[in-house]
């Protein structure tokens, strides 16, 4: 059956329909906001396959070109291959807070596909999208636990401002994405201009309440076209096989929650899940489902351990920062380096400077865009101990490389005062968990060691919650079991002064204002304390640049001189590039901005720039070539493309009849400049000279 419902989000109206569109998917809607217009599909497989032990579910994104009335770039001319650095992190937004909710029990395939079918340029399609995912979920038969309605939040003039369009966002301070359910916020990740924890709070929750116009229309559309949810049993725990598994495994479950290394603690944990297995399944029947209740019970133990003794595995109270150790400067030849270690989380970024043409060119829905500013985040297998295929950057590294960046954006210098693309690669050489945080305090350094005169330098802290009835206990500087035993993983990147960036994803029903705003002050506790561990190994930008980071000059020119450095087909501009192993870039208003990795070459190429686009002088003497005699006077070129009239009368001092009883085409002539008038026609006198 067709429907459609709206709501009004800040100052926009969102409709929801359903029932026109992709009817055999088990559900799906169409989203709108002005102009753009968002098709998202949910199809569960009727198999629920519990032997996986997991959700096999699939997030999809897609920005259609034709969306926007263009022809893709690529060779092909269609959407093929890998999806978009955007589409990938879309992708990871609409998944996180959507994974949590599905019933336990069920494990059937699942893909939810979003597919940008109309574009205004304006309404930006991803919060369309995230909302639609819900919807069309609870609309299904597939047992989801929703709804969540999602949003961007900004802030302009000092005022919030709900899913603001593409041209607000550029005046905002903020770009935070919330996603929430009726009772509580479920994610959280964006940037900001170095804002308090008091303000991105009441960010955060000013678009909670702002959402909740959404869920009620999720709400409404299931109650007149939902299908009837799937019954699916939850995994049923052999609860005498578990009380035995515990029996087995408390007096060594101790030692190893309390065991700091992280390879030793998991050589131990390997080697009492097989004496267990031994101990309860001589016959290896059962083996698989007594290592998942002990994993369980590892679980409550270092759970109960937080939450009792506020004791954490490595021996850490709960607001404690791992040792950290920093060293700038630690590569020789990149343009900036820095090795960062916290605990046993360690990351090598390297920092490098070019030129404009080297800024990333990326296709969007609003065309082709440059990035000057690129951090790219690598976790190698070898870094958690493990064998894998080596394959391009997955979605998890991608997220993660765009949160440092986004959290050091906000310190960068203006491309103006510094006229460098700029590029961080971090090297995860360790991880024990924050390894995204290690980035962004390694990458802070990196910038600092290269000469980037950055504002602030910028740490980050990943933090944890462990939740058990009514105790809350938030953790500082995470670990890996942290995060993988625990209920939040809370990120925050920031100055002194404030947050640049954060991302908080959480697993049980969601976080309130009080346990937000709790988190949020002691992660700044622990940011100011990492920047002071930060300081010693590098305490202000370096005055100089590396000797192998390229030398820059910008030298304003006549822009009706840019043809004559460009030459014909570019010719000379590209000699002079050759010769010089230079950039050389001019915009349409004659500023040269030249890049050369040699000093001296910087000068000897300027030097050569300024002879090609000078401009004559009144006064100035000019040896310059005959290259037109009229009857009037001889045509005197004095600089390439530029010449000037020596009249008849201004060739010698005594009565000149024919100009060729002077000159001839071709002479070399030594001439003054005598005038320039207002159309730039130029004087020149021989006789002067004489």
């Amino acid at each position: 059956m067709y429907n459609t419902v709206e709501a009004t989000l800040g100052a926009h109206t969102i409709s929801i329909e359903t029932g026109k569109l992709a009817k055999q998917a088990s559900g799906s809607v169409v989203v709108r906001c002005g102009e753009t217009v968002v098709l998202v599909t949910a199809v569960g497989d009727k198999v629920n396959k519990p032997e996986l032990g997991f959700l096999p579910l699939t997030i999809e994104y897609q920005e259609k070109m034709a969306s926007v009335g263009r022809i893709p770039g690529n060779y092909f001319r269609r959407e093929i291959g890998r999806p978009s650095d955007q589409e990938v992190l879309t992708c990871r937004i609409i998944d996180r807070p959507m994974r949590p909710l599905f019933a336990a029990g069920y494990f059937a395939e699942t893909q939810v596909i979003a597919s940008v079918l109309s574009a205004d340029l304006e309404n930006q399609p991803d919060m369309l999208a995230l909302t639609g995912a819900s919807c069309a979920l609870m609309l299904s038969d597939i047992p989801f636990a929703g709804p969540v309605a999602g949003g961007r939040v900004g802030c302009i003039d000092g005022k919030y401002v709900m899913n603001p369009t593409v041209s607000e966002l550029k005046l905002s301070s903020m770009d935070i994405v919330v996603a929430c359910t009726e009772k509580a916020v479920v994610m959280v990740e964006g940037s900001a201009d170095t804002k308090s924890e008091d303000e991105v709070l009441d960010a955060i929750f000013f678009a909670f309440t702002e959402l909740q116009s959404l869920i009620v229309l999720q709400k409404t559309l299931q109650a007149s076209n939902g299908k009837e949810k799937r019954v699916v049993e939850a995994p049923k725990m052999d609860e005498e096989l578990y009380q035995r598994v515990m029996e087995s495994a408390a007096a060594q479950m101790g030692n190893i929650i309390s065991t700091s290394d992280k390879l030793e603690r998991a050589g131990k944990y390997d080697e009492l899940k097989t004496t267990v297995v031994e101990a309860l399944d001589a016959d290896g029947e059962r083996a698989e489902e007594i290592k998942e209740l002990l994993s369980k019970f590892r679980k409550k133990a270092m759970r109960t351990k937080i939450v009792n003794d506020l004791v954490r595995i490595d021996g850490r109270s709960v607001d404690e920062v791992r040792p950290i150790s920093c060293e700038a400067g630690y590569l020789p030849r990149t343009h900036g380096s820095a090795l960062f270690t916290r605990g046993e989380t360690q990351a090598l970024v390297s920092a490098t400077l070019g030129s404009e043409r080297d800024q990333q060119r990326i296709e969007t829905l609003g065309g082709e865009e440059n990035r000057r500013f690129m951090l790219h985040y690598n976790f190698p297998p070898f870094c958690v101990g493990e064998v894998r295929r080596l394959s391009g950057p997955s979605r998890r590294d991608i997220g993660h490389g765009n949160l440092a960046r986004r959290g050091m954006e906000a310190v960068l210098p203006a491309e103006a005062d510094f006229p460098y693309s700029i590029r961080l690669v971090s090297e995860v050489l360790e991880s024990n968990g924050s390894s995204s945080m290690a980035t962004v305090c390694g990458g802070s350094m990196a910038l600092m060691d290269a000469g980037v005169p950055i504002s602030k330098p910028v740490s980050g802290i990943a933090m944890g919650l462990i939740k058990e009835d009514d105790k809350v206990v938030i953790l500082s500087d995470i670990l890996g079991d942290e995060d993988h035993l625990g209920d939040m993983d809370f990120k925050v990147v920031g100055t002194a002064d404030g947050i640049t960036s954060l991302q908080m994803d959480i697993k049980i029903d969601g976080v309130d204002r009080e346990i937000m705003g709790r988190a949020l002050a002691q992660a700044k506790k622990g940011r100011i304390h990492i920047l002071g561990e930060m300081e010693k190994g590098i305490s202000t930008v370096r005055t100089e640049m590396s000797e192998y980071a390229p030398k820059y000059v910008a030298h304003q020119i006549n822009p009706d001189k840019i043809r004559d450095i460009i030459g014909p087909g570019g010719k000379i501009i590209k000699e002079l590039s050759a010769e010089y192993d230079a950039k050389i870039e001019v915009d349409d208003s004659g500023l040269v901005k030249v890049f050369t990795s040699n000093g001296m070459n910087l000068d000897k190429l300027l030097n050569r720039i300024k002879a090609i686009t000078a401009e004559p002088e009144v006064g100035a003497v000019y040896k310059g070539v005959v290259k037109t005699i009229k009857d009037f006077g001889a045509f005197v070129e004095i600089m390439p493309g530029t010449d000037g009239l020596v009249h008849i009368s201004e060739l010698a001092k005594e009565r000149v009849n024919k100009v060729t009883d002077v000159v001839s085409e071709g002479d070399e002539l030594e001439v003054k400049v005598l005038e320039i008038d207002n159309r730039g026609r130029i004087r020149l006198s021989r006789k002067v000279l004489l």
